[in-house]
């Protein structure tokens, strides 16, 4: 909840940092990590102990609940990614060092592939958004069910003042 938190109020250091520590894969990318870790290193557990015997020790694996909401936090929080209805928006709140990420996006017979770009390093605003070449001026992507490939580019940048069709549910800086 701390992670969701954190991408919610813009907080994408924060966030990605928490998010990190979650992640089963950065426990156990070490022989000394799946050593501590003492869980599967491909399911969210609960919980990662902080007892003196037990530090960095998993617990409670297979807990469905964690794994959908980690999976929520990645998605639609860090990444941003929000789809409601026909319509499609990215928001990412990142680390500032994540210069840029891609998601391939499958819509019924559509394949929209998303390349989300951060130029100046910041943790979230997103000042455009094209699709196929073309800006979208709300930067809300409209989904078709065309069987084409489309190209998105969201650039992420300092957001100015007022402008209130960008980084919806977002802090500003």
């Amino acid at each position: 909840w701390t992670a969701l938190a954190a991408a919610q109020l813009g907080e994408g250091d924060r966030a990605a940092h928490l998010f990190d520590m979650l992640n089963p894969f950065t426990h156990a990318s070490t022989e000394a990590g799946v050593a501590e870790y003492k869980v599967e290193p491909y399911v969210v557990c609960a919980d990662v102990y902080t007892a003196a015997d037990h530090v960095g020790r998993g617990g409670w694996t297979w807990y469905t609940g964690s794994a959908s909401w980690m999976y929520r936090v990645a998605l639609e929080s860090v990444l941003g990614f929000t789809k409601r209805g026909e319509s499609l928006s990215i928001e990412p709140c990142v680390a500032a060092t994540w210069r840029e990420f891609a998601i391939e996006y499958r819509h019924r017979s559509s394949t929209y592939a998303i390349t989300v770009r951060n130029p100046d390093g910041v943790s979230h605003g997103v000042v455009r958004v094209e699709v196929d070449g073309h800006e979208v001026a709300d930067r809300v992507v409209r989904l078709a069910d065309d069987g084409s490939r489309h190209e998105v580019v969201v650039t992420m940048g300092e957001v100015r003042a007022g402008d209130e069709a960008s980084s919806a549910g977002k802090a500003s800086a």
